[in-house]
């Protein structure tokens, strides 16, 4: 299955992530509104209970049903110890008392109040009501007793919530013809006295509608605003995402034409900004000019060895002609040297091969001290003798037959420059060893001592190609010097003749 854009990832990521938080903000928000609203809806029926207890207490029992308190739409009821309804609101008159607290349910016979005809009708006028509304909230209204429905008890407080018929002013209301619903309140209960000593209950509910009036507007709110600002939210990610690629896609087309046109001198934009994107062009740009460099380089090493290699064939394939034709004039040394040149070429361009594909050193401890030994002994036929000064001992890690190819090379360059000796020896230098070859002879300019070490470069113009070698060896030296880990470069002064000097690094243990 084919993935979506990273533009189309990064829109839906940060919309899913925008939406979780604000679900849950919302949550939360809700949560905190409802809990608020209800803790001040509590304490409102807290407040009324009290101050119309604290005004019955300046009354008589016969004086009651005249307080101030009394005198409201919100439910409210003062309550004597037998269950005697003393005094209520408007909206109570003629009802039940409320359900005490420890008592969901009190039927209107059982409330202090038998007797009353009138508020026993009242009370299946109420029930008959609710009916009209519908199942639930009629359940709840009929369940609570003469005045109220069941609601939760809150056992750690003087509070609870009942539910009453209400008009569709929100108002508490009894009449069937009014009645168009149910409503929440939250009824508090505070123990009292009258003037008369007589111990009461004061009942006082705080309607719990505005709660759930700002709760509902808010939930509302919510769930318009919420696809809205997640329509914002995707749409801005979008348009955020897709500036943020384009400098991409610019690398990415300007990489297909190059691609396509193998012109490897174009480079890919870079934009001014500083972030991951600069970089990244920078760093395509650094790889361009690499490769760039290492076709070129490779082009020039393959006219070079096509140019060195055309030589010696041709005098050789003349040398053959001329022999087929006259025998007697073949010159047989000549053609050994121009095959024996062809061998050796074909030998160094097979291990710049190798070490151009990155062939790594075989594993192994070469003591160089030895390593200078035998190979010095060995060389009796040089023109110039070869003197070995301090050999100092240590093993170094690596292939000893990469490194004798380096000594090798060395010293067939020093012949070739000196006047009249070439010297070699081995020092440590910290943790390392020195392997110095040197020659009498002109010595290497400055100015030519890193160029001297590119491949077919040979400083002698005028020297010809039998004495000066194909220009190949000190370039395979330094290329095995550094996959060995170390390095060779060319010190002292110009007039004391040329001074290489090979630097490795001691094998471990």
């Amino acid at each position: 299955m084919r993935r979506a854009s990273v533009r189309v990832r990064a829109a839906l990521g940060a919309t899913v992530v925008v939406a979780l938080a604000l679900v849950a903000a919302g949550f939360f928000v809700v949560a905190t509104l409802r809990g608020g609203l209800a803790d001040t809806a509590r304490l409102n029926a807290e407040n009324a209970a009290r101050g119309t207890a604290a005004q019955i207490a300046d009354v008589p029992d016969t004086e009651i049903a005249q307080v101030d308190g009394l005198d409201g739409d919100e439910p409210a009821q003062v309550v004597d110890a037998d269950g005697k309804v003393l005094g209520a609101s408007d909206p109570l008159k003629g009802r039940g008392p409320m359900a005490d607290f420890a008592r969901a349910d009190r039927p209107d016979d059982d409330a202090g109040d038998a007797g009353d005809a009138e508020g026993a009708d009242a009370d299946a006028d109420a029930d008959d009501a609710a009916d009209t509304d519908d199942g639930d909230s009629s359940d709840s209204a009929a369940a609570g007793g003469g005045a109220g429905g069941r609601a939760e008890v809150d056992t750690d407080s003087e509070t609870k919530t009942l539910t009453f018929p209400v008009d569709d002013d929100g108002e508490v209301t009894y009449d069937k013809e009014d009645v168009v619903g149910t409503q929440e309140f939250s009824v508090a209960a505070v123990q009292g006295r009258t003037m008369d000593g007589t111990p009461v209950t004061v009942y006082s509910g705080a309607s719990l509608g505005a709660q759930q009036e700002a709760v509902s507007t808010v939930t509302r709110s919510m769930l318009f605003g919420l696809p809205v600002l997640l329509l914002v939210v995707a749409g801005v990610t979008w348009l955020v995402t897709r500036r943020a690629l384009r400098p991409v896609e610019g690398i990415r087309q300007e990489m297909s034409a190059i691609t396509a046109s193998t012109d490897l001198t174009r480079r890919v934009p870079e934009p001014d900004a500083r972030d991951e994107v600069a970089r990244l062009a920078r760093t395509t740009n650094e790889t361009l000019a690499a490769l760039e460099a290492s076709v070129e380089r490779q082009r020039r090493f393959v006219a070079d060895a096509s140019h060195e290699l055309r030589s010696p064939i041709a005098s050789l394939r003349t040398q053959l002609e001329v022999a087929a034709a006259h025998p007697e004039l073949l010159d047989l040394d000549e053609a050994v040297e121009d095959t024996v040149r062809l061998q050796t070429l074909a030998a160094d361009l097979l291990l710049l091969a190798r070490l151009d594909a990155g062939e790594r050193p075989a594993e192994g401890r070469v003591a160089l001290d030895a390593l200078v030994q035998e190979h010095v002994a060995q060389r009796v036929a040089d023109p110039h003798p070869v003197r070995v000064g301090a050999l100092e001992s240590g093993e170094v890690r690596g292939s000893a037959g990469q490194l004798s190819r380096v000594l090798a090379n060395l010293l067939d360059n020093a012949q070739r420059h000196a006047a009249s000796q070439v010297s070699v020896a081995v020092r440590r230098e910290g943790d390392g060893l020195a392997l110095s070859v040197q020659d009498d002879g002109e010595g290497v300019p400055e100015g030519e001592r890193e160029r001297i070490f590119e491949r077919f470069v040979r400083l002698d113009a005028a020297r010809s190609r039998d004495e000066g070698g194909a220009g190949l060896g000190l370039a395979i030296a330094r290329d095995v010097a550094e996959r060995h880990g170390g390095s060779l470069r060319v010190e002292g002064p110009t007039g004391d003749g040329a001074r290489f000097v090979l630097r490795l690094p001691l094998a471990d243990g």
